[in-house]
């Protein structure tokens, strides 16, 4: 009976996993290990490239119920969103993922004077490659930008970085005496 490894990649903060078949007499522990080294070659330590980013605000990482592992990364504004667009480590990952795409200019919609931009990039698994275009083995990729938007609240600290400025965000925790 053939068991099942887990396998993963290392993409920064998040660690994707998935299973994959074992041959037989196979040493589990020994397989897995390699499979993940394997797998990490090549990528790079997202959140600190991110982090390092003039401008990035925050990182964040999560997997949803779904199954997607995800990345939250705040900007200030258009002009440092486009400065982790046009980093090494960014473009060394566009060619990864689509190695013979074409890239129209980023941001082209957004207006330079936008404010802070939240992207987030998401991965779901699947096991085995979903697209001719990568051979990572994805059902889906997305990256995604959102603003804040007036007014919220909050209560002992926030999701997003203390540092990005929400307009009428109200603080109910306690003051300090």
């Amino acid at each position: 009976m053939k068991t099942r490894i887990a396998a993963a990649i290392l993409l920064g903060p998040v660690t994707l996993f998935w299973a994959l078949p074992a041959s037989d007499g196979c040493d589990k522990a020994t397989a897995k290990q390699e499979a993940k080294q394997n797998l990490a070659k090549g990528f790079p330590d997202l959140e600190g490239a991110l982090k390092a980013t003039p401008g990035c605000l925050g990182v964040e990482s999560a997997k949803t119920r779904s199954g997607k592992q995800v990345i939250f990364a705040w900007f200030e504004d258009k002009k440092a969103v486009l400065k982790w667009y046009n980093s090494d480590t960014h473009k060394d990952l566009m060619k990864k993922f689509f190695p013979d795409q074409e890239y129209h200019k980023p941001l082209r919609d957004v207006p330079d004077d936008s404010g802070p931009i939240m992207a987030i990039a998401s991965v779901t698994l699947a096991a085995k490659p979903a697209f001719k275009e990568t051979q990572l083995p994805i059902s889906q990729i997305a990256i995604e930008l959102y603003q804040p938007m007036s007014g919220g609240i909050f209560l002992g600290g926030r999701f997003a970085p203390k540092d990005l400025k929400v307009p009428k965000m109200r603080d109910y925790s306690p003051k300090a005496e």
